[in-house]
């Protein structure tokens, strides 16, 4: 179960509410811990296609949160280096697949059957890439994508390249505001006139990550997805801009409740402190995807300090929190139960007469209380460590 996130769907809450008004606390239950796990075990694919030449390989690359060079990682090159359509699971994310698809005008990839050649029906949304302006096959393979009523988006790539290119020619009157505006419209205006409506194009170095659309290109991949995938698409993305670091925090602080109650209802594992019974085992598996998701694992850090050339005692120097530095097991999370519910019994209460229905779900609301009150202050110590060691590693 590692990566239980996401937002359950209202007709699962419905059913939940349902099964609590008839007074079965252990159907309710149930109905939740189910929900968490359809949710952790759904699949989303994402596709990476384009003409050779264009980045496709580091930006599954990017999308995986490594480098090229790392093992496991896409092979990169200045020729076309992908053959068949590629799968390439997220280190941290199983469920999460990006395809490095052969680039489209290939002698065996044409445009007329290349949707059929890379099986389209099992992708969520399609990244079309291009260095340069987007060609005929582009276009081609857009329209083909929308009459298969599929998402796609538009990346336009290296224009790195393009600004330095104008910075050298244009010293006087050059504008970076200037040459990327250029850039948008001529790629707008490109694929308007190839008969593709409202056009999304994202511009991005692959070289300077954080700079340019990287975070409207995350926010609308998003928005355009399920909602029942929205969360594991978020979560899986690099942790390489302080926005994206709020809105990981958000997203996890909203589902503190269900695994609060899931926690405190059903204890497998269990620590027994007086009126305080919690699933210790489970606990231990939210706060490991909470440190995974904000990038404070051994293997992101290290991955983190090689990506910004910054050695990884350096990074872990800015981490404050002591909770955030202890390895995470059960003793380590039985104890931190065991404390809060001696600091902050009052607490606890108010938290659990706070939350609708679930004070039925929990015996004297007290488990329920504790656990929420615990994680939320993990989860806040946590992203603040994650904000220090961003801010370090871009310095």
């Amino acid at each position: 179960m590692d990566g239980i996130h996401d937002i359950i769907p209202e007709d699962v809450v419905q059913e939940i509410n349902s099964a609590l008004g008839d007074g079965d606390l252990n159907k309710a239950t149930e109905r939740l811990r189910e929900s968490l796990i359809e949710i952790e075990n759904t699949p989303l694919h994402i596709a990476v296609t384009g003409e050779s030449g264009t980045g496709k390989s580091t930006f599954v690359n990017v999308l995986r949160d490594m480098d090229d060079e790392e093992e496991g990682s896409a092979k990169t090159g200045v020729v076309e280096t992908t053959m068949e359509p590629t799968p390439y699971i997220h280190p941290k994310y199983p469920n999460v697949t990006v395809w490095d698809l052969p680039g489209i005008g290939t002698p065996k990839f044409v445009a007329e059957n290349y949707l059929q050649s890379v099986e389209f029906s099992r992708y969520d949304f399609f990244v079309i890439m291009s260095s340069e302006r987007f060609k005929e096959n582009d276009i081609d393979l857009a329209k083909a994508i929308q009459a298969m009523d599929k998402k796609f988006f538009f990346v336009r790539s290296k224009v790195d390249n393009d600004l330095h290119a104008s910075e050298k020619r244009r010293k006087k009157t050059y504008s970076e505001e200037g040459v990327l505006r250029e850039i948008r419209e001529n790629c707008v205006k490109n694929l308007i006139d190839g008969g593709i409506t409202e056009p999304k194009v994202f511009l991005l170095s692959l070289l300077e990550l954080d700079k340019y659309d990287l975070e409207e290109m995350q926010e609308t991949l998003e928005k355009e997805l399920p909602e029942h995938k929205r969360c594991m698409f978020l979560m899986s993305l690099p942790n390489i801009s302080l926005p994206i670091l709020e809105k990981k925090r958000q997203a996890l602080k909203k589902d503190i409740w269900k695994f609060a109650t899931v926690c405190s209802t059903m204890a497998t594992a269990s620590v027994r402190r007086s009126s305080l019974t919690c699933d210790v085992a489970l606990l231990v598996v939210v706060m490991v995807v909470y440190q995974k998701a904000f990038g404070l694992d051994k293997e992101s850090l290290k991955n983190l300090a090689n990506k910004f050339g910054k050695a990884v005692d350096e990074l872990r120097s800015v981490i404050r929190s002591p909770l955030v530095k202890q390895e995470i097991n059960k003793e380590f999370v039985a104890n931190l139960l065991t404390m809060e519910s001696t600091r902050n019994l009052r607490r606890a209460q108010k938290i659990a007469g706070y939350v609708p229905v679930l004070g039925t779900m929990v015996a004297g609301g007290i488990s329920f209380g504790v656990t929420y009150s615990m994680l939320n202050d993990y989860l806040e110590e946590i992203a603040e460590d994650a904000v220090r060691v961003l801010t370090k590693a871009l310095e």
